[in-house]
């Protein structure tokens, strides 16, 4: 049974990298095909890389989100060679959250080589729990290119030395409830939030936006699909956060039934994920029992690395009593 997380930070970030060592277990060559008569009876033949890898044991059983995408990502750059002595990054995934992964099991992340073109390189991956999909993304790899460019400037927020802590902003509301709830301590991110936190407690502006400092807990190799996988995880701890500050929710709402739905994220420079970073983040809409969040992420220097996509569910249970 996998572990909860470590207690401190350096063996959290540890932990995580373990997490992100898939390890490959075979191969499946699948032929489609159409039924008799058809035109077209041969509809495709497909070659699938299969890894398994843990997962990170949560106090309430499920699967977090962040995992299994930085998981697949990983998966899914394993299968992507050099092209001409050329690497290459992931520009972009589009992943959807299936069904609820079960903490205590392992993943089985099947990885399909759809192309490999002139630049691109895409693959499919499905992660699998008991022979079901929890998680399907598409991931698309560029070769390294030049052409147009420009940014949107990164907004003015405090450095994150001048941000409180979680620990100095919770205070003595750092109590085991808390720890419990989120296991906050012990996550291999650092989240500052320059606006407040909403973990316990609503925010005092309701307001549809917040700006977070990220940076992992501890130094990270230097492998650029690690750096991006890392990035991955951390993109959805507070990525719908902003619905919850607009609406005066908190995380600890005994009310609140969250749910990521899907997740997009599209990879503009180099960036390193144990450098500070800044996650600054909006809702535009909320509607359906739906919420939807957008991001950007910026290196401390100013520069547009990131940008985000997440839609959600967010429910309120009306019979429960507030926590």
């Amino acid at each position: 049974m996998p572990a909860l997380l470590p207690d401190r930070p350096e063996d959290a970030v540890a932990h995580l990298l373990e997490l992100l060592d898939l390890r490959e277990v075979g191969q499946a060559h699948v032929t489609v095909s159409g039924a008799p008569g058809e035109q077209e009876t041969e509809l495709g033949e497909w070659d699938t890389t299969v890894f398994v890898a843990p997962s990170q044991r949560q106090p309430h059983g499920r699967v977090f989100g962040g995992q299994v995408l930085a998981q697949s990502l990983v998966a899914a750059a394993r299968t992507v060679e050099a092209i001409g002595g050329v690497e290459r990054p992931v520009h972009s995934l589009h992943a959807y959250f299936v069904r609820p992964g079960d903490a205590d099991h392992p993943i089985r992340f099947l990885v399909e080589r759809s192309r490999d073109g002139g630049s691109f390189s895409v693959r499919r991956v499905q992660a699998v729990q008991y022979g079901k999909p929890i998680l399907s993304m598409g991931v698309s790899f560029q070769a390294p290119a030049d052409g147009l460019e420009h940014q949107d400037p990164m907004p003015p927020v405090p450095d994150p030395e001048d941000v409180p802590t979680l620990q100095e902003a919770l205070g003595a509301e750092l109590d085991e409830r808390a720890a419990q709830f989120f296991a906050a301590t012990a996550r291999p991110i650092e989240l500052r939030h320059v606006e407040g936190n909403v973990y316990l407690s609503p925010s005092k502006r309701q307001v549809a936006r917040q700006s977070v400092w990220i940076r992992a807990r501890a130094e990270l190799p230097d492998d650029p699909v690690i750096h991006a996988a890392v990035l991955a995880y951390a993109s959805d701890y507070p990525l719908l956060e902003p619905v919850l500050r607009r609406h005066g929710i908190a995380w600890g709402d005994r009310r609140l039934r969250p749910a990521s739905l899907d997740h997009a994220m599209w990879f503009h420079r180099p960036v390193r994920a144990d450098q500070w970073t800044l996650y600054q983040m909006s809702s535009p809409s909320a509607q359906g029992g739906r919420g939807l969040g957008v991001g950007r992420m910026y290196a401390a220097d100013g520069t547009l690395v990131v940008s985000v996509a997440q839609e959600g569910m967010l429910r309120l249970k009306e019979t429960d009593s507030l926590g």
